[in-house]
Order: structure tokens, then sequence, then C-alpha cells
């Protein structure tokens, strides 16, 4: 992956990265690896994708950088993001909690109002801090009243930016998870009177197959790149 030059509207306007994952941990992690992967070889690739997304995240030039956590740390390195726990419920009230609860942290309040935010899961670990950099210098050259959205080919999406929480509340009520996550959530926030301007498509792991194709965009000293290669050639070594 390249970066592209950081543009210069983005180095003048605060903006916030906020992560959303759950503690890799087998059985929890990438369910939908298993099969043909064990749960131990789908929390590998996850811990993999949360470790490289969180490193292009902390490489990204924004005001404030948060992880919305399901579960316990332990060993991911956290460093330079503000943690907040997920709640309890299903995804698109967790996704709603999570900007709610990242746009209006003391910290935001301190920076002088709430930051433009934009929400990735650990799904694209082949992110690049150029990429990040360009949706969020759209988000904010875009203005209030308006999101942005990167959709992904299974359907779904794999980033929401928006300007106020009170926007991604409207995620409660967007099935997730399906074929048409990504025009029900467009919908919903052009029911809101929200803009949508597109960000560049990607695709995210969900099965063992997104995930090769993920690692191959990925730089080969990655960690998301040398786990799924690890955990491929074990499985083609398998009777």
């Amino acid at each position: 992956m390249t970066d592209d030059p950081v543009p210069v509207p983005l180095r003048r306007s605060p903006t916030q990265l906020l992560v959303i994952t759950k503690a890799p941990v087998p059985g929890r992690s990438k369910t939908r690896l298993t099969p043909p992967c064990t749960p131990e070889q789908a929390a590998a690739i996850a811990a993999a994708a949360v470790g490289d997304t969180l490193d292009v995240v902390r490489a990204t030039p924004v005001h404030r950088r948060a992880v919305a956590l399901d579960g316990a740390p332990g060993e991911l390195d956290l460093t330079g993001c503000h943690v907040v726990p997920q709640v309890a419920g299903d995804l698109g009230t967790r996704l709603a909690r999570a900007f709610a609860d990242a746009m209006t942290a003391d910290a935001v309040s301190a920076a002088g109002g709430q930051l433009p935010t934009l929400l990735i899961g650990m799904d694209t670990p082949q992110v690049s801090p150029g990429l990040l950099t360009g949706c969020l210098a759209r988000l904010v050259a875009a203005g209030p009243g308006s999101a942005v959205l990167g959709t992904a080919p299974d359907g779904g999406w794999w980033a929401l930016g928006v300007h106020d929480p009170a926007v991604a509340a409207v995620l409660t009520d967007v099935p997730m998870s399906r074929e048409d996550t990504a025009d029900l959530t467009r919908a919903a926030l052009e029911r809101a009177g929200v803009t949508v301007v597109d960000l560049p498509p990607l695709t995210d792991i969900d099965h063992l197959a997104d995930a090769v194709a993920v690692a191959a965009l990925c730089p080969p000293d990655s960690r998301t790149r040398q786990a799924v290669d690890e955990v491929s050639a074990g499985l083609a070594g398998s009777p």
C-alpha cells in the first residue's frame, strides 16, 4: 500500500479516528474464518489485523485516536489511543454508542467541541495513513450536515465518518452484516437529512478468501501478511 500526500486542509482541521474492535480471542474473533481455520488461527489473523490497523491509525495526523473495545486489551498495543468500552447490544447499537462516547468525551470537549470522526473496523488492515487522511479531508470538506461512507464488496461498509454523534444514532435501526447493510445505512442517513459522500470501496476480512486478498495488499513485513501466509501454509499442509 502507498501513502498519498497529506492534504493541507486536514493539517489545519482537528479530526478523530475511531477503531471498533473485539479483543482477539479464540472462539470470539473472526468466527467466519472457521472453518477452514481453527479458532486459534482465526484469532491470530484478527490480532494481526488489529495490530496493523492501530499502527496505521497512530501514523495518521489527527487530533485524537480512540478505540471502542469489546473485551480485555490483553496484548493489544493501545498506545496513543483513548479506550472506550463497547456497550451491550447488537452491532448497530454498539456502533452508535461508540460514536457518542468518543465524540462527547471530556478530551474532545476540551479541544473546543466535537471532532469530525471517522470510524473504521479492524477488517481492513490494508488501509494507509494517506488513505485515512484523504477520507478525513473529504469529511471535513463536506462540512456539517454530511457523512462519508466507504462500502465493501460484500454489501457492508468499512468506514463511516460524521460531524455529530446524533447522526450516527440512525445506526441503531440499521440491520448489520447483510448484503444490503451499506444501502440501508445510506438510506437511513439520507432520511435524517444528511448528505452522504462516498469513500473508496475496500474489501474487508470476513472469510479466508477475503483474508488472502487483503493480505496481498499489505506490505510483506506486515503482521497481517505474515499471519495469513502462515495460516494458509498450515492449511495447505493439513491432511
